[in-house]
């Protein structure tokens, strides 16, 4: 399948790595110095290269930038009995692609062979072909629902009239109010945004309509506030919905007036701004149970923007992927997805939406060594759908009362028992049955997805008696 080159000098581990390899198919080279490796890379190029840091000689990271350049940057998996986070870092810094510490595990080995070697061979499509523009507040998407948004911000830019973006957490409100200002008259004035609720209550008034010296305790001098600093500019009220109901008040005489009265002061005090306000709450919810003025929200909704989540928008997400991936910057923007991963990105439901993509892409791109980005790559999901969920409580139950009639029994009999092994014995047969069934006895199949290696998944087949034949499948 793949020629391995292993350079360690210890024999043990060349000849269990040898026989190891041979096999899952793969042929192999060994090496007991960086010296030996470095000829024998530079003879036979190899698909991959384990390659132990203590060695005679040359040690393996004096050696590894040398072994990726003479074996045609072949994938370098880094071995150590003796590591810590320098080596570690040390070994990543200068191209490694990925890090094993002794004792591994064969296993742990395989996986990250299959990743090594998935690395160098995965052929894909771009998901995008033309560059994209990587401006940090570009807003991104290619579907129908982000059409409608796309459209809305034209229509209201133009305006000086409120308006309200709301959408669940992370779907970009913040870019669209950005996006708004940037496309309007005021895009030369200033952007000023403020979260309000995480204001001082006690000094809340003094920021956002400013106060005159003497107004209270510590006012040595006249105080500009938010409202008059953005003069010619808009204010961004961010998470609208968390104002309490004496504020509101205030806040709607400002934006109807268009003038501030400072703390202290009883003169009105004019000055030309815009309002946009962003909420990921219901306001009309809000509305119902007392807890947001009427005339507040009709105020700030003369036109409202709705983002739809990520779920809704799945055709979004190569696109998003993409242009995070070029915003990281090199080497990350040359690093494309897998269709394998792509398909698990538009799968997720996102509760996170866009903001979680980010940072998911984010986490790949670091854990990904090679060009390929893979569904191993990814962030674990953050939750699973309600019908698998209780299911699984169920599940949890029945294997918590089995286990606890046992060791009720365990007890009374006041025994040495075997309750793990037994447990093993209940389990797995059926795990294991079900599976190889489902994949027609494919010992490859099933492997793969129960997450185990072949070799383990046959002995375990063998061991219950669910195949004992000695053919390779």
């Amino acid at each position: 399948m793949a020629h391995i080159l292993v350079i360690d000098d210890e024999p043990g581990i060349a000849w269990s790595f040898r026989e190891f390899l041979r096999d899952d198919g793969h042929s192999v080279a060994i090496a007991s110095s960086a010296e030996d490796g470095l000829q024998q890379a530079g003879q036979v190029k190899p698909d991959a290269i384990f390659l132990d840091v203590r060695l005679p000689g040359q040690s393996g990271l004096e050696a590894l930038h040398k072994l990726r350049k003479k074996s045609g940057q072949a994938p370098i998996i880094v071995m150590t009995a003796f590591g810590n986070l320098e080596t570690a870092v040390g070994a990543v810094e200068q191209g490694a692609f990925d890090y094993l510490p002794k004792p591994f595990d064969w296993e742990q080995a395989a996986i990250l062979l299959n990743r090594a070697l998935a690395s160098r061979t995965t052929a894909i499509e771009p998901a995008v072909t033309d560059k994209i523009d990587v401006a940090e507040d570009m807003l991104v998407g290619a579907s129908a629902s982000m059409q409608v948004v796309f459209r809305q911000i034209a229509l209201v830019a133009a305006s000086d009239v409120p308006v309200l973006v709301t959408g669940e957490s992370g779907t970009g409100k913040e870019l669209v109010s950005r996006a708004i200002h940037r496309h309007s008259r005021r895009k030369s004035g200033p952007l000023l945004p403020v979260c309000l609720a995480a204001l001082n209550a006690a000094t809340v008034e003094s920021e956002l309509f400013g106060h005159v010296r003497g107004a209270f305790s510590g006012a040595n001098a006249n105080h500009m506030g938010l409202f008059e600093r953005a003069a010619g500019g808009t204010v961004l009220l961010d998470e609208i919905g968390d104002v309490p109901l004496s504020l509101q008040v205030k806040l709607l005489r400002a934006i109807e007036r268009r003038e501030v009265i400072p703390v202290g002061d009883s003169r009105s005090k004019a000055t030309d701004f815009r309002v946009i306000a962003t909420t990921n709450r219901r306001l009309r919810e809000l509305l119902e149970r007392g807890e947001f003025r009427e005339d507040f929200f009709f105020r700030l909704s003369v036109v409202q923007i709705e983002l739809p989540p990520l779920r809704e928008r799945p055709d979004d997400i190569p696109l998003l992927a993409q242009f995070f991936l070029q915003r990281l910057g090199e080497p990350s923007s040359r690093k494309q997805l897998s269709p394998a991963a792509l398909c698990e990105l538009s799968a997720r439901s996102w509760p996170g939406n866009v903001r979680e993509l980010r940072n998911a892409i984010e986490h790949a791109a670091i854990m990904s060594r090679g060009e390929v980005i893979d569904v191993a790559h990814l962030p674990s999901k953050h939750g699973t759908s309600p019908e698998f969920a209780r299911g699984d409580e169920h599940l949890q139950r029945e294997l918590v009362r089995w286990v606890s009639e046992r060791l009720a029994i365990a007890n009374s009999e006041n025994t040495d028992g075997d309750l793990f092994e037994r447990f093993l014995a209940t389990v797995e047969p059926p795990l294991l049955q079900t599976a190889f069934e489902h994949f027609s006895r494919n010992r490859a199949a099933t492997a793969r997805v129960l997450g185990l290696h072949r070799a383990t998944l046959r002995q375990k087949l063998k061991h219950y008696g669910i195949d004992v034949s000695d053919d390779e499948s």
